[in-house]
């Protein structure tokens, strides 16, 4: 299954769990100003709707986490922000790895 058909997944859920109701901008057409692909405008849904894939959201943390780390300056603080990222970064593998085995990607 490919990555859209589990996004469509995940809007469906966040659908039915009530997710969207009372968001800004409800009943007005779509901003087709960034990409306009249909993937960018339900991601974009999604994160607005607080109901990101856990694979987006350990992205988003890796991301953060590598500022952090870069950023310290002290060595003992630097290791420990190392390992924060260390294991951030696995939890993304990890969680990249199931889906490539569950949906044959």
């Amino acid at each position: 299954m490919k990555f859209s058909n589990m996004a469509e997944r995940q809007i469906l859920k966040a659908q039915a769990e009530g997710q969207f109701d009372n968001l800004k901008g409800a009943g007005k057409p779509l901003n087709l100003a960034d990409d306009g692909s249909a993937d960018a405008i339900g991601f974009r849904i999604m994160a607005d709707a607080g109901a990101l894939p856990r694979e987006i959201q350990l992205r988003k943390a890796v991301a953060e986490q590598t500022k952090v780390a870069q950023a310290t300056s002290d060595a003992a603080s630097r290791k420990m922000e190392m390992n924060k990222l260390a294991d951030l970064q696995l939890r993304l593998d990890i969680e990249q790895e199931a889906r490539h085995r569950f949906y044959g990607d």
